[in-house]
């Protein structure tokens, strides 16, 4: 028949107070035998002292003798055996592993003193495994970006050593390979940025500046692909200054309007508007009549490699990591960005900034 709970915590507290009691009565024996011995008695509250650490020795003594007992030490080595496997498995990579049975036999107990060990490896397993499943799928992902490319570049290589091409194809075959080696270049670039944004202390240097002159520098920049596009420009910028890191707010208007003008059919509009709101937050909307987004689409555009159509990125280029490292540099300036979107109406993407964020906070973050 099994004990209740009470019942064992009952018996173990009196296990303890009973060996503690016979821990010093030995003390008191012992102690007392050897003042007779040396004709010699100290002071009462000295007799006291070496009587209660002579005690806990000798307890300390007992317990340490106990847990040698051959069949104790195979029945603690049985209950942390499947523990130390399991750290094991860790190690080596593995992180699929099953601790459901000590719940069992703790019989669901929180306060056992394994429980919070059991709950900790488990949890930790879990976080790794996790963490382990996002670095295959992103080294997968990488490498499928890069071999298309490389693909490209090999195939077009190896047809240009044909003698019989004429000037036009062989002109055409190395335009492909050049728009290929572009491609792995920028591939290259958004991936040391985004490694350089999620590090321990990305780099992040705020200065005053105005907002709105940043962004008719950007879009002027960028002229040569809109006007090629036929793309009409509508632009309503108020005077506005932000204290924020200039290289990395350049990076996402860049990119957004990249995308925009990307998207965007001959002789479509894009328009780009800046504010202030009455919180004194910025707000920066850029809007297009592109060919738009689904909802399912929405849902994952700020994750790393994500494409909502593989034919139509093709098309488009692109290697899914522009809204990636847009959102992060947004994320560092403590503001927001909200896509709108719906197919074959366009896109509209709002990002809120702060007039000014506190270097010492974002100092303390990192």
């Amino acid at each position: 028949m099994k004990l209740p709970e009470w019942v064992k915590r009952v018996f173990g507290f009196l296990a303890v107070i009973t060996a503690l009691f016979i821990s010093w009565s030995c003390a008191y024996w012992l102690t007392g035998y050897v003042y007779e011995r040396n004709d010699g008695v100290p002071h009462e509250f000295l007799r006291q002292i070496i009587n209660s650490l002579l005690g806990f020795f000798i307890f300390g003594c007992g317990v340490y003798l106990i847990t040698r007992i051959p069949w104790v030490r195979a029945r603690q080595e049985k209950f942390l055996h499947p523990l130390i496997n399991a750290m094991k498995m860790m190690a080596e990579g593995n992180f699929k592993i099953d601790l459901s049975f000590y719940t069992q036999q703790m019989g669901g107990r929180s306060d056992h003193p394994y429980s919070r060990i059991v709950e900790s490896i488990t949890d930790m397993a879990e976080k790794l495994g996790k963490m382990e499943e996002m670095r295959q799928e992103f080294i997968s992902n990488v490498s499928h970006e890069i071999q298309s490319p490389l693909t490209s570049i090999m195939g077009f290589a190896h047809a240009l050593k044909n003698e019989n091409l004429s000037h036009d194809e062989r002109k055409h075959y190395l335009d492909i390979i050049e728009t290929e080696s572009i491609r792995l270049s920028k591939l290259s670039d958004n991936l040391l940025k985004l490694t350089s944004l999620e590090s321990e202390h990305p780099p992040f240097e705020l200065t005053e500046y105005r907002l709105d002159h940043q962004i008719r520098r950007i879009i002027l920049a960028n002229e040569p692909q809109w006007t090629e596009k036929q793309i009409n420009m509508e632009i309503d910028l108020e005077s506005l200054s932000i204290t924020a890191d200039r290289d990395l707010m350049d990076q996402v208007w860049i990119n957004l309007l990249h995308n925009s003008i990307k998207f965007t059919p001959e002789k479509g509009t894009i328009s780009v508007e800046a504010f202030k709101k009455e919180d004194d937050s910025l707000i920066v909307n850029i809007k297009d009549t592109g060919i738009g987004m689904n909802q399912e689409a929405l849902l994952h555009i700020f994750e790393r490699f994500y494409k909502a159509d593989q034919s139509r990125n093709r098309k488009y280029g692109g290697s899914g990591l522009g809204l990636p490292i847009v959102k992060k540099i947004i994320d560092l300036h403590k503001g927001s960005i909200h896509v709108e979107s719906e197919p074959g109406k366009g896109t509209s993407v709002t990002v809120a900034l702060n007039e000014v964020i506190n270097q010492e906070n974002k100092a303390n973050e990192y």
